[in-house]
C-alpha cells in the first residue's frame, strides 16, 4: 500500500509473452517497492490493464505476433510512460513516437533496475540517467 510520501508512478504494467522473464521483471518490481499491474501476453490483454498502469514495459513481438509498437503508441496517447524490451530493436526503427526508448534483452537486473527508475523519474520530472544499454528516442530527449 503506498504511503502519503511516495508518488504515484509506480504501478507496472509487464507486457511480456516469455512467462518467466514476465515473472523475474515481476520480481524485480516487487524489490524496488513497484506494483506490478498484471502481465500481458497479446495487445487485448495490454489494452484491458493499460488503465491501472503508470508505466509499462512492452516487448515487441508477443503472442499475437509483432504488436509491441502499437501496443506501446496507445499506451502513451493514454499518458502511459512506454519502456520498450525486446532482443530485437531494429523492429523499432528510429523509434515510436511518445514513447521513451529500448532495452535489448538479456537485460541484466542492475540495468533493468536502472531504467524503471529512469521511466519512473520521468514521470515525476526528475531526471535519473538512463542505463547506458537504453537507447532513447527522440521523443524522449
Amino acid at each position: 500500500m503506498p504511503t502519503a510520501t511516495q508518488k504515484s508512478a509506480e504501478r507496472v504494467l509487464i507486457v511480456e509473452d516469455e512467462i518467466l522473464v514476465a515473472i523475474d521483471i515481476e520480481s524485480v518490481l516487487g524489490e524496488m517497492g513497484l506494483a506490478p499491474v498484471g502481465i500481458a501476453a497479446d495487445k487485448t490483454s495490454a489494452l484491458r490493464l493499460a488503465e491501472r498502469a503508470d508505466v509499462a514495459l512492452v516487448d515487441i513481438n508477443l503472442r499475437d505476433g509483432p504488436t509491441g509498437p502499437q501496443i506501446g503508441r496507445d499506451l502513451a496517447a493514454r499518458g502511459i510512460t512506454v519502456l520498450f524490451m525486446t532482443a530485437n530493436p531494429e523492429q523499432l526503427g528510429n523509434g515510436v513516437p511518445g514513447t521513451l526508448g529500448v532495452l535489448t534483452k538479456p537485460v541484466a537486473d542492475a540495468e533493468l533496475r536502472q531504467a524503471i527508475r529512469f521511466a519512473v523519474s520521468r514521470r515525476e520530472k526528475e531526471r535519473h540517467a538512463p542505463p547506458r544499454s537504453l537507447q532513447l528516442f527522440d521523443s524522449a530527449a
